[in-house]
């Protein structure tokens, strides 16, 4: 599904570059469940933005199903997020006064899918994310941390999109919440098939996938079956 080949980023400030991203290559299959590792500043949150089709590498080739995206335009990048991403964020970036069900209905809307269509594929996300649907119709200010962010997860998972990118989605929840939140992406991949790119910081997130790519002063220094070794 995604090919990374060499792919260099450098942010030009008048005079002066600064290059966050060296020569980072690897491949991700399609039904894989990935970590992107890496403390602040490691690059890891450009290489996201690259992988969302949110920015562009300055050199290099990102290939996402077999296509190069390295050189398309914002017209073209729009059209992969808004079609075959789902983003899910640390602040989950829900309507407050709005519903659950609308919440998770707003990327049908943008897209146009027909109206008759959108209901049922609230309710197939939502049940997909286990969220009881006593809590459909509350408004998402009236939720916990973790409800929230499976509401966000049920719209990242509402238009069936090929990618799932998740930007320390446990970030602003307690342990035993992040805990859950997690649990839902393995979930996810495991009994669904989705592919999931998840970006973290910490180790015990990112052990919850099965593989981890390390990212460390913008290069790739490791490339590890996350699983595996928590068994062994």
């Amino acid at each position: 599904m995604i090919e990374c080949r060499e792919i260099t980023k450098t942010y030009m400030n008048g005079d002066q570059n600064t290059t966050v991203l060296r020569n980072v290559s690897f491949e991700i299959a399609k039904g894989e469940f990935v970590s992107i590792m890496g403390p602040s500043g490691s690059g890891k949150s450009t290489l996201m933005h690259i992988l969302g089709a949110l920015d562009t590498p300055t050199s290099g080739e990102y290939r996402f199903e077999g296509r190069d995206v390295s050189g398309l335009s914002e017209d073209e990048l729009s059209i992969i997020r808004r079609e075959k991403i789902g983003f899910v964020f640390q602040s989950f970036n829900l309507l407050p006064r709005t519903s659950v069900f609308r919440n998770v209905m707003l990327p049908l809307i943008y897209l146009e899918v027909p109206e008759s269509e959108r209901a049922e594929r609230v309710a197939r996300a939502l049940r997909a994310v286990s969220l009881d649907e006593s809590r459909w119709q509350h408004r998402s200010n009236q939720l916990s941390g973790g409800q929230m962010q499976r509401v966000a997860i049920a719209r990242a998972l509402v238009n069936n999109p090929s990618l799932i990118l998740a930007d320390e989605p446990t970030g602003n929840l307690d342990t035993k919440t992040g805990e859950k939140v997690l649990e839902t992406f393995e979930h996810l991949n495991r009994e669904q098939g989705h592919t999931i790119i998840l970006i973290t910081h910490e180790d015990e997130v990112a052990a919850h996938a099965d593989r981890i790519l390390s990212i460390r002063d913008g290069e790739l220094v490791s490339d590890v079956q996350a699983r595996l070794n928590r068994i062994s």
